[in-house]
């Protein structure tokens, strides 16, 4: 039986006769033969023979040429349409029921399959993998070259995935590259144990070497070497059998019996202070003598000989001495049988150097004490935490004063009366007018009227009598906030301290001595000088699961009012002493002081102050109110790692860069920071590290 089935395109007639030939398998097949044709008609054309709904996306346009040497099968013709299309920039993407037929760009966005057993040839399909032993991140690696420019792959840190759009056929080939590159590594952890050298003296050199040997950012593929003080054994974790055997020839070669003569070891420090871990040293040779036990009785130590005078460390029979300072002076430990003597004697374990100017160490001693120094040593010289104190301090007060009052006198006669009858009414805390009566008018009146209205009347009647009277009215309000960010880093169990305020002459003593001959006198004052301001001292301990111990003592200090009568200044002081156990990044609360202070009194004239409204004009009343709120506030933040202090110094940087670039939007605004006129300052540069991590993210 023949079919067949034409397209029209133009002028051009091109038919496609489908023969249905028996074959031994007894499958249908046809001859497929289009030139130039029309691509959707081709698509349909295809879709009606296999039995395929298309549903083709209006941008796909153009011509397609699909020819078959032989007659293919419905499944064949299938593929070649997809591998066709394929090559013209089109996807064919297989939904429930039929293809959608789209630009390759797009394919990535349709709802197709999730696994590639159902679907063959170049059609469209995402699959997720998941990887047992390799890092995913490692993987994508070495596929993202594999994958076609339009299609995706994607990883999954939450459970080590990895999620690839990709066309069917290239989606078997990743499936074979994942089965060969996610293979369980060596899982064994190998110790070898070190004879002549010093385990982390040769863990440091093969893992340089085996650093500069592995792809940078391969963590799961890089080999691990740690050292073992306590058994001076070196511990290696590889992830194949030939990097194993790699590092272990490296090992095997580095550990080699020394061929200089002597026992003098130069021990570079990294993190701890030379001096420091020198005394720390002497201490544990002096108090240990188990140390010492191996090298007693050797009687080739160069350094300890028992009988010879020519030696390096001392002998027993000689008062000599070798110069074992901490800090750079000369500190003499003679070699003798004295007990107290800080210096070894001949069966002691050796002499411990420190040199400042490259902090390093010097050890004299045999082989066995030396490897147990450096386990101490190894093990105290480790990088030291940091720890950032962020420190908030808000202190809000409001002063609010009201006097009113009325003062009266008078008096009978005048200046040439002998016999003259006064009153006057005197409050303690006001005398205006007493003190504006006493006052010269040119000198003194002025500076002697009192703060606030004041409103005098003096009336002379008939010459005989003179009244007169000054009111006296004030109110006063006055407010302040003083905000503080004092922020500081320091050293795990290192007192840091940061001051913010004016050095205050204070008067402490004043003298007068009369001078040799003369009547005269040498009068002098002694002054003592105080710092007024923010203090604050802090000390912290990080404990080993995070929790930050702070031994704290913060101080606010002012210059206040000056008293009336009184010599010198006064000031405040409020300050807060504790020891607080904070988690890392936590923020507490460190103290606070509310105060609230509210005075008042009247003060009248007896009888003649208690009458209704007249009464007023025989009374002073004075009411004042102080409230001060106090708050100090703290966070700390521990830094253990270069990345971390990277991580805050940028924090802080861009805060203040921000704070700059504000103020200089306004031309009025005081800058932020003073710098040339036309300069900003810059953004700040990340570290390699955060680089590499965006590399990484990038890559992704």
């Amino acid at each position: 039986m023949q079919a067949t089935f034409c397209s029209g395109i133009g002028f051009a007639s091109l038919c496609l006769p489908l023969t249905s030939v028996a074959q031994e398998s007894g499958q249908n097949v046809a001859g497929l033969n289009f030139v130039n044709a029309d691509i959707e008609s081709v698509i349909k054309a295809v879709g009606h023979y296999t039995g395929t709904t298309f549903v083709i996306d209006p941008r796909v346009k153009g011509q397609l040429t699909l020819v078959a040497e032989k007659p293919l099968t419905k499944e064949q013709a299938f593929k070649l349409l997809t591998s066709n299309l394929r090559m013209q920039g089109f996807a064919v993407v297989t939904s429930d029921g039929f293809s959608k037929v789209v630009p390759e760009a797009d394919a990535k966005l349709q709802g197709g399959p999730t696994q590639a057993k159902s679907v063959k040839g170049d059609q469209i399909i995402t699959q997720v993998f998941r990887i047992n032993y390799e890092a995913a991140n490692n993987i994508v690696t070495a596929l993202r070259p594999l994958i076609s420019p339009n299609n995706v792959i994607n990883v999954n840190p939450g459970n080590n995935s990895i999620v690839i759009t990709d066309y069917a056929d290239n989606m078997r080939r990743m499936s074979e590259v994942i089965a060969l590159l996610d293979v369980p590594s060596n899982p064994e952890i190998e110790i070898i144990p070190i004879k002549h050298s010093i385990a982390s003296d040769v863990a440091t050199m093969v893992t340089r070497l085996s650093e500069n040997n592995s792809q940078a950012g391969a963590d799961a593929g890089k080999t691990i070497v740690l050292a073992d003080s306590r058994t001076n054994s070196v511990l290696i974790k590889s992830p194949s059998v030939a990097r194993s055997n790699l590092v272990k020839s490296l090992v095997a070669q580095l550990d080699q019996p020394t061929t200089r003569p002597g026992n003098v070891h130069v021990v570079y420090l990294k993190n701890a202070e030379a001096v420091k871990l020198a005394a720390t040293l002497r201490s544990i040779l002096g108090g240990d003598s188990s140390l010492s036990s191996t090298s007693a009785n050797t009687s080739n130590n160069v350094g300890f000989p028992t009988n010879s005078q020519n030696n390096i460390g001392g002998s027993t029979a000689q008062g000599n001495n070798i110069a074992l300072s901490s800090s750079g002076s000369n500190l003499s430990l003679p070699i003798s049988s004295n007990n107290n003597s800080l210096g070894p004697t001949s069966g002691s374990g050796g002499f411990i150097q420190a040199d400042p100017a490259t902090n390093t160490l010097i050890i004299t001693a045999s082989d066995a004490v030396y490897r147990n120094l450096r386990g101490v040593i190894d093990q105290l010289d480790a990088r030291r935490a940091q720890v950032y104190i962020e420190t908030l301090i808000v202190e809000v007060s409001a002063d609010r004063l009201n006097e009113l009052g009325v003062e009266w006198a008078g008096a009978t006669g005048d200046s040439t009366s002998n016999y003259r009858l006064g009153a006057v009414t005197s409050y303690p805390n006001q005398n205006a007018l007493i003190n504006l009566a006493s006052g010269n008018a040119t000198t003194q009146a002025a500076a002697l009227v009192g703060k606030g209205l004041n409103v005098g009347l003096f009336r002379q009647i008939g010459g005989q009598l003179g009244i007169g009277a000054l009111a006296h009215a004030l109110a006063t309000d006055g407010s302040s906030n003083v905000l503080s960010v004092p922020n500081l880093v320091t050293l795990d169990n290192e007192e840091a301290a940061i001051t913010d305020g004016q050095n205050v002459g204070i008067i402490t003593g004043q003298y007068t001595t009369a001078t040799t001959g003369t009547a005269g006198s040498n009068p002098f004052q002694t002054i003592e000088r105080k710092d007024i301001g923010i203090k604050l001292k802090v000390k912290p301990q990080i404990s080993e699961g995070g929790t930050v111990k702070l031994a704290i003592a913060q101080e606010v200090s002012n210059v206040g009012a000056p008293v009336a009568g009184g010599v010198g200044i006064t000031t405040t002081v409020r300050s807060i002493a504790t020891n607080v156990l904070a988690e890392d990044g936590q923020i507490i609360a460190l103290g606070g002081l509310i105060r609230d202070d509210t005075r008042g009194g009247v003060e009248k004239v007896p009888f003649l102050g208690d009458l209704p409204l007249v009464g007023n004009l025989f009374k002073y009343s004075s009411q004042k109110r102080s409230k001060v709120n106090l708050m100090v506030f703290l966070r700390p933040t521990v830094i253990r790692t270069a990345e971390d202090s990277n991580s805050v110094s940028l924090d802080r940087y861009d805060y203040l860069r921000t704070q700059y670039l504000r103020s200089m939007q306004n031309e009025t605004d005081v800058p932020f920071l003073k710098m040339e006129k036309g300069r900003l300052m810059t953004p700040a540069e990340p570290s390699s590290a955060d680089k590499a991590k965006s590399v990484n993210k990038e890559g992704k």
